[in-house]
Formats: C-alpha cells, sequence, structure tokens
C-alpha cells in the first residue's frame, strides 16, 4: 500500500510517498532530505502532536496551554478532558507547569503566557 504525505519538518513541505506493508515502511520516495525519509516512517508508525489549547482560570479568563514535548495523536482527546477539568489560580508565568505527566505520556501541560 501506498501512503501520501507532505513533511512538514522544514519549510520545503516535499510531497513523500511511503512504501507499507502491515505496519512497516518499506520505502520512501519524493523526500529532498533524510529527515523526510525519518519523519514519514515516524508519522507513520506512531505520530505524534504538540498539543496547545487554553486553560480557565480562577477569573474566568483563558489561559494558552501546550505539552513541552509532543505525545501521541491517539492520546490528545484523553489529554484534552483532564486539561478542561482544570482551573488556573492566578498569577501564573510562562512555563509554569499546569499538569504533570498528563495521561502518563512524559509531556506536562505548561503555560504560554504570563497573566496576573
Amino acid at each position: 500500500m501506498i501512503k501520501n504525505l507532505t513533511c512538514i519538518v522544514c519549510p520545503v513541505g516535499c510531497n513523500l510517498e511511503a512504501e507499507v506493508e502491515g505496519n512497516t515502511v518499506k520505502k520512501v520516495s519524493g523526500n529532498e532530505c533524510k529527515r523526510g525519509d525519518l519523519y514519514a516512517r515516524s508519522e507513520i508508525a506512531q505520530p505524534v502532536r504538540t498539543l496547545t489549547t487554553t486553560v480557565l482560570t480562577d477569573d474566568g479568563r483563558l489561559l494558552p496551554v501546550r505539552t513541552d514535548k509532543p505525545i501521541p495523536k491517539d492520546l490528545i482527546f484523553e489529554c484534552m478532558k483532564e486539561i478542561n477539568r482544570q482551573t488556573v489560580s492566578l498569577p501564573i508565568k510562562i512555563g509554569d507547569v499546569i499538569i504533570e505527566n498528563i495521561v502518563k505520556t512524559g509531556a506536562n501541560i505548561i503555560s504560554s503566557k504570563n497573566m496576573r
């Protein structure tokens, strides 16, 4: 089976073709550099994303937050359930940890903004 992907590692945005058998990538083509090959193999084996969202503060405003490292794509909705149960007390600084090790991914939810 052939899977078509667009590489997002750099601004070039190579159109990749990955030849896949089962869960194994046999061949990647269309990449202009090694990073495209690595991206395609990773994206097919276990896609990851940086989650960006907001958390409610104790005064009713929304605080922008994100994961401090990419998490498995299939855990995004589970992470969002936990995030949506949180309320943050102000003041808060950029980089402050809001939730440690969210759903046991090893990633923390951190503040993306200073708020008073």
